[in-house]
């Protein structure tokens, strides 16, 4: 059973759009398990990461078994507890890297697989440090013509999630 993290932002929820479209391209595939996390009430990075960490141990999933999917904030939390223990997978829209009053700015993602979706136009958080993270890692990366939101890439985020959780959930290859 591959269990599927998904991570709203910073001043969304669990009921958010991509979040709730997510979980259901999860919902539909064998052997996967959505998981929707909710930080309402947690307004500090390091909190929500720590909140996330505990939700994974109380669980008692194991990481290496698990999608973590994000947006904004909820891509940074994604992709921060790759870098403390190595998951099966990172999907990370719009991920908040490279803002200084984050904990960490260039997080080492470790995961088997991982693909990215950024927005050229996003104002919030700029293309240029995730652009880096995809380079020095060699990471998929995708560039929209989308702001922050990517609400108009939702078709596109929705096809990509679905090729990725096969891609993850699919015999490990003897390379």
């Amino acid at each position: 059973m591959m269990i599927v993290y998904l991570s709203h932002g910073l001043e969304s929820g669990p009921g958010a759009l991509k979040t709730q479209a997510m979980k259901g391209v999860a919902q539909k595939l064998d052997d996967c398990e959505p998981v929707v996390m909710d930080y309402r009430g947690i307004a500090e990075p390091q909190q929500r990461l720590e909140y996330l960490l505990r939700v994974l141990v109380e669980r008692g999933d194991d990481p290496a078994q698990c999608v973590l999917a994000g947006s904004s904030l909820g891509g940074w939390l994604s992709a921060a507890v790759s870098a403390q223990r190595p998951v099966l997978g990172c999907f990370l829209l719009a991920p908040a890297l490279g803002l200084a009053d984050y904990p960490e700015t260039s997080l080492m993602i470790q995961a088997r697989h991982t693909h990215i979706i950024h927005g050229w136009q996003d104002d919030v958080i700029a293309p240029e440090p995730v652009i880096e993270r995809a380079r020095l890692q060699s990471l998929s990366l995708r560039m929209v013509d989308d702001d922050h939101r990517l609400h108009a890439s939702l078709e596109t985020i929705l096809l990509d999630f679905e090729r990725f959780l096969r891609q993850c959930s699919a015999p490990a290859q003897n390379h």
